[in-house]
């Protein structure tokens, strides 16, 4: 009876052993159904996700249809959408695609929006890409939508914002003596809208706050760096050195 038993129980075990081999074979199956091979320029981007969400498989079909121009059509749909300056990274992540064939649909869209009869461009900020007006077609509506522009500022902020930006790092009693009146209200402003931020103490006595500009002012101006602001003229550069 012993022996009948193991029998019985080596017999279970085998058919749950084989049991479990079909169910594995089974599930990773399943998983390469809804692998799906994204092929761009000899690049492949494997995407693997929930292999029961009909949404996800309707999804990945769809994108396994997409030629160059609704791959285009995509990246500009993610800036549309996007209110901040996205990375070629995170714009391939969102659509999927290789970062090669995101940078070949960027200048696709460059290209795009040269034409006249558009009103945006595709413009590089802090390392990012975004969908903004066009300045010539921009300045006919200022009026209306300013706060897109430096129109949400005053023009005493503008006036201590431009002084910091172009003399960074520079602290409060500097910026006093190039603008001949108190900064505070100014800089609680710019701090507020974090437009500036303290970057460090001056190595003097009392160790005085230094101040800089924040990626947010470089957002607000379509800059990409410091480096891109414009020129100052000869009396508005001695002006500002003269201060420090």
């Amino acid at each position: 009876m012993q022996e009948e038993t193991g029998s019985v129980e080596n017999s279970t075990a085998v058919d749950n052993s084989t049991e479990e081999t079909v169910v594995q074979e089974e599930k990773n199956l399943s998983e390469e159904e809804v692998k799906h091979r994204v092929e761009s320029k000899d690049q492949l981007t494997f995407v693997q996700e929930d292999e029961n969400d009909d949404a996800y498989i309707g999804a990945v079909q769809r994108r396994s249809d997409l030629n160059l121009d609704s791959e285009t059509a995509l990246v500009e749909t993610v800036l549309f959408l996007e209110s901040e300056p996205q990375s070629v990274e995170v714009l391939a992540k969102i659509t999927q695609l290789s970062e090669d064939v995101v940078n070949e649909c960027i200048e696709r869209l460059k290209e795009k929006y040269t034409s006249p009869d558009s009103g945006i461009e595709i413009s590089q900020i802090i390392g990012g890409w975004i969908l903004t007006p066009k300045k010539e077609s921009f300045d006919l509506v200022k009026e209306r939508y300013g706060k897109k522009n430096e129109g949400r500022l005053s023009k005493a902020a503008i006036e201590t914002l431009s002084i910091i930006a172009y003399s960074q790092p520079i602290t409060r009693a500097e910026i006093e003596s190039i603008r001949h009146v108190s900064a505070d209200n100014m800089m609680r402003i710019l701090l507020d809208r974090k437009l500036i931020k303290e970057i460090g103490k001056k190595d003097i006595p009392g160790k005085p706050v230094m101040y800089g500009t924040t990626k947010e002012f470089l957002e607000f101006f379509n800059l990409q760096s410091i480096a891109d602001l414009p020129q100052l003229d000869e009396a508005e550069s001695e002006r500002f050195e003269l201060a420090r």
